[in-house]
């Protein structure tokens, strides 16, 4: 295959709104050792991507400047090391940064296979959220089967992803959303409840849903005063996972109820991470997750595509949180598909 010299690539004119994601002519990605090159068909648009772009939110060393953590497309290049994967494979991948562009250079343990009956710009929504959710509600929160689950922001992508990879995995998901409609959509990927949280307790809901003992672990992307009320609904020995602060990175909470009721309160980012660490998580899903994609039945999250060249439209979109599922970024390869 012969690879152009440059592509179309979002910029970051300078920190900001969405009006500064400028579409540029920019250099092709270097295949490093150990590497595949992917011709990107879509790629998700994330939470950390609106971060990055206003300034609070730096590349790691050695990272693409680029936005976009996630993508899938085929592969168009093998770095030297390579093994089990071919030039023309399709392919979705957790990426360092620079998904948004026609081509990315992915460590190789961190890309899986399309799951079977899989679209490009569906699969294209999954890594980021699937790795950040295997990665700290899982392998770090210790889910079991029969749990219950407290997931914020159910209806987006960290939580549904929290939600389907709870119910594969037997544990019991509630659901806390913000309208009919979002309720709805958390059902149909496997809630055993809903919360509103706009007309409801999320506090005396969860507990009445469990009986009084309270959820076992608890998905939030919220932060601020939610800090609160999950360690009120958490059950003695529970686990709160931090992955977001969409409402506040600063908390007032009660060391002496997380002392009393034995909990553990963990945070994490998924970029920092070394490649062994993402490749583990990868090595997690493929075990554990992966095949329950290709079931009979099994809900695709809604997506919501834009083309390449509109990612400005698509960050006001995730900003103004009423969108159901993932927005993804389509480049023209992905729309030939």
């Amino acid at each position: 295959m012969t690879l152009p010299a440059d592509m179309n690539a979002i910029v970051i004119a300078r920190p900001g709104g969405p009006e500064e994601l400028e579409l540029q002519r920019y250099p092709l990605p270097v295949c490093r050792d150990g590497e595949v090159l992917i011709r990107i068909a879509a790629a998700g648009v994330n939470g950390p991507d609106l971060a990055q772009r206003r300034g609070h939110y730096d590349p790691p060393p050695d990272a693409s400047p680029l936005l976009g953590l996630e993508v899938a497309g085929e592969i168009a290049a093998l770095g030297h090391g390579v093994s089990g994967w071919q030039v023309g494979d399709q392919a979705m991948a957790l990426a360092n940064g620079g998904g948004y562009a026609e081509y990315v250079a992915v460590p190789a343990g961190q890309i899986l296979p399309v799951p079977d009956n899989w679209t490009l710009r569906e699969a294209a929504a999954l890594p980021e959220t699937w790795f950040t959710v295997t990665q700290t509600l899982v392998m770090r929160a210790g889910l079991e089967p029969g749990m219950w689950v407290l997931v914020h922001g159910a209806a987006g992508g960290i939580g549904g992803a929290a939600i389907q990879i709870a119910t594969i995995l037997g544990a019991r998901a509630i659901a806390v959303v913000s309208s009919p409609a979002k309720a709805d959509y958390a059902r149909r990927l496997g809630a055993m409840a809903t919360i509103d949280h706009t007309s409801e307790d999320i506090v005396a809901r969860a507990l009445a849903l469990t009986g009084g003992t309270g959820v076992d672990r608890v998905l939030d992307i919220i932060g601020g005063p939610m800090a609160e009320r999950n360690i009120a609904a958490s059950a003695r020995g529970g686990h709160i996972v931090q992955v977001s602060t969409l409402d506040g990175a600063s908390a007032s909470i009660s060391l002496r109820a997380i002392m009393a009721k034995q909990l553990t309160l963990s945070g994490s980012t998924l970029r920092p991470q070394t490649p062994a660490t993402k490749a583990a998580i990868a090595d997690r899903i493929r075990a554990d997750l992966l095949s329950a994609l290709s079931r009979p039945g099994f809900v695709k999250p809604a997506i919501t595509s834009f083309p390449l060249e509109a990612a400005a439209e698509a960050h006001r979109a995730m900003e103004a949180r009423s969108h159901v599922g993932k927005i993804v970024l389509e480049t023209a390869f992905g729309a030939e598909r």
